[in-house]
C-alpha cells in the first residue's frame, strides 16, 4: 500500500529538499522564541539591563552632593573668618591706628568714634610743655558756640624758591584775615595760598603755579587784604611762597575769629602735662571727646604741639562678632544639608515609582559600552547555543544529523539556510547570519538576533 506523503514535513526536510517563503518565515520565529528562553534562563549570560534607574546611583549621587556642600561650607566658613579676622586687624590698627595730630593755638577739635569697636581713647603729647593740651569727655556732642579772636604778626624772608607756612584747625563757621606787605627791592610778587588739609598743601609745594589744588590762591606785591570764611572743620596752611631768582621780606599779620566747643559740660577733663589721658568710652551711649591748646596770648609756642592719639579696642565686639559669624555658617550649613537630605529622599521615591518601561537617558551610549566589554567574550556561548539549538530541531523532527551535516549546518545562515555564514554585526560581533540577511536585519530591526543589542554596523567575511 502506497504511503501518502506527509502534509507537514519537518524543518529538517524543508531545509535539505526545498526551502518555501513561509518555512522561511518561521524559522527566524522559533529562533527568536529559543532565544527570549535561553535568555530568561541565563539572565546573567547576555548582562541584561536593569528596568528602571538603579537606586545604588541615586544614593551615591545624595553622597557626592552632600560631601560637595559640606566642603563648600567649610570652604566658605574659613573664607569668612579669614576676611573678618583682617577686617578686624585693619579696623584696630588702619582705620582706629594711633596717629600723630598737629595742635595750633586755640585748637578746639572735635574727636567722634564708634564706641562698639572703641573702648576707650588714649592722648598723650610729644613734647612736653607746662601748658600742654587737655583732653575733654562728653556724654553727647558739645555745642559749637564759643567765639574766640586773636591776631598774629609774622615778618619773615623768604629765600628764593622757597616757602613758609603756619597751621591752624579751625572749625566750620571761623574767619580769617590776613592783611599782607611785600618789601622787595624790585617788586617782585610773591604767591600766597590757604590749603585745606595736608594733601592740598603737598600738591601746591609740587607746582606752586598751579591755583587749583588750594582753598585759595593768590599773587601778592605791596599791601593788601585776603578774607577768608571757613566752611569745614579742618587743618588749614597758610603759606607763602617765593617763586624770584632774589630774596624777598614780607610781613603778615593774621586775624583768626575762631568758634570754639563749649567745655563746661564735660565730665571728664585731662591736661597732658607730663602724663597720659586715658578717656573711657561707653558702650550703648553716645561719646564725644574734644582736644583744646592754649591761645597764643599765654606766650606758648603753638608750633611744638604735637598730640599722640591712639584707641584701645573693644575686644570683645570683635570675638562676639567672630563667633555670630562662625555660628550662622555653620547653622546655613546644617540648614543646606537637611534639605538636600529632604530632597535626594524625594528623588528616591520618585526613582521606586517609575515603570519598568522606563529607560536611561543615555541607554544607547550604555548599550554600546557594555558591547565592547562583554560582548566578545558571549560570541562563541550564543553561537553554540544556536548551534546546539539546530541540533535539537533535528532530533525532533526525528532525522539525526551524522557529523558532515552538522558541520555543514553550523556554517549556514540560521534565516534562510542557503548562504553561508559570511558576515558580522558590530558593535557585538555575533556571527550567525549571511550577509543578505544581515543588511536587511540593520535595515528593519536594528538589533542583533542573538543578543538584542543596538548594531551600527554589518561587516562581510571574505574567504581568501
Amino acid at each position: 500500500m502506497e504511503q501518502e506523503p506527509d502534509p507537514n514535513p519537518s524543518s529538517s526536510e524543508a531545509i535539505e529538499d526545498s526551502p518555501s517563503s513561509s518555512q522561511v518565515q518561521e524559522e527566524p520565529e522559533e529562533i527568536h522564541q529559543l532565544i527570549q528562553v535561553e535568555d530568561h534562563q541565563h539572565p546573567l549570560s547576555h548582562h541584561p539591563r536593569p528596568p528602571g534607574r538603579s537606586y545604588r546611583l541615586n544614593i551615591s549621587i545624595s553622597n557626592v552632593a552632600s560631601t560637595q556642600i559640606r566642603d563648600d561650607a567649610w570652604s566658605c566658613l574659613i573664607v569668612l573668618v579669614t576676611f573678618w579676622l583682617f577686617a578686624s586687624v585693619t579696623v584696630i590698627l588702619g582705620f582706629y591706628g594711633s596717629v600723630n595730630l598737629p595742635l595750633g593755638p586755640n585748637c578746639s577739635r572735635l574727636i567722634q568714634i564708634n564706641s562698639f569697636f572703641v573702648q576707650s581713647i588714649k592722648a598723650q603729647e610729644i613734647d612736653e610743655s607746662k601748658h600742654g593740651p587737655i583732653l575733654y569727655g562728653f556724654y553727647d556732642t558739645p555745642p559749637l558756640d564759643v567765639e574766640a579772636t586773636w591776631s598774629e604778626t609774622h615778618s619773615t624772608f623768604i629765600q628764593s624758591n622757597n616757602h613758609k607756612e603756619w597751621e591752624y584747625f579751625l572749625n566750620k563757621g571761623s574767619k580769617v584775615d590776613i592783611s599782607y606787605s611785600v618789601k622787595s627791592p624790585s617788586s617782585s610778587p610773591l604767591s600766597l595760598v590757604i590749603a585745606q588739609g595736608k594733601e592740598s598743601l603737598v600738591e601746591w609745594i609740587e607746582d606752586p603755579s598751579y591755583p587749583n589744588t588750594t582753598l585759595s590762591w593768590n599773587i601778592i606785591h605791596g599791601s593788601g587784604i585776603i578774607h577768608l570764611e571757613i566752611l569745614r572743620s579742618k587743618m588749614y596752611y597758610i603759606a607763602v611762597s617765593n617763586l624770584n631768582s632774589e630774596e624777598v621780606e614780607v610781613q603778615l599779620n593774621f586775624t583768626i575769629k575762631g568758634l570754639l566747643y563749649n567745655t563746661t559740660q564735660a565730665y571728664y577733663k585731662c591736661s597732658m602735662s607730663h602724663r597720659l589721658c586715658n578717656l573711657k568710652l561707653f558702650l550703648l551711649r553716645a561719646n564725644a571727646a574734644v582736644l583744646t591748646s592754649p591761645g597764643i596770648e599765654q606766650g606758648v609756642p603753638y608750633d611744638d604741639w604735637f598730640v599722640k592719639l591712639s584707641y584701645g579696642p573693644r575686644w570683645i565686639t570683635y570675638f562676639v562678632g567672630s563667633g555670630m559669624m562662625a555660628a550662622i555658617i555653620l547653622l546655613a550649613f546644617r540648614v543646606g544639608n537637611m534639605f538636600q537630605v529632604i530632597r535626594g529622599d524625594e528623588t528616591r521615591i520618585q526613582a521606586g515609582e517609575m515603570t519598568s518601561e522606563r529607560a536611561p537617558l543615555l541607554s544607547h551610549k550604555d548599550d554600546d559600552l557594555l558591547s565592547w566589554g562583554s560582548s566578545y567574550d558571549s560570541i562563541s556561548h550564543d553561537e553554540e547555543e544556536i548551534d546546539e539549538w539546530l541540533a535539537v530541531a533535528s532530533l525532533l523532527d526525528g532525522k539525526p544529523q551524522n557529523e558532515g551535516e552538522a558541520n555543514s549546518s553550523r556554517r549556514l545562515c540560521v534565516i534562510c539556510f542557503d548562504a553561508p555564514r559570511d558576515c558580522f554585526f558590530l558593535p557585538c560581533g555575533h556571527c550567525t547570519v549571511c550577509f543578505t540577511c544581515g543588511s536587511r536585519i540593520v535595515e528593519d530591526a536594528g538589533t542583533c538576533p542573538v543578543c538584542k543589542r543596538i548594531m551600527k554596523k554589518v561587516r562581510k567575511i571574505f574567504t581568501v
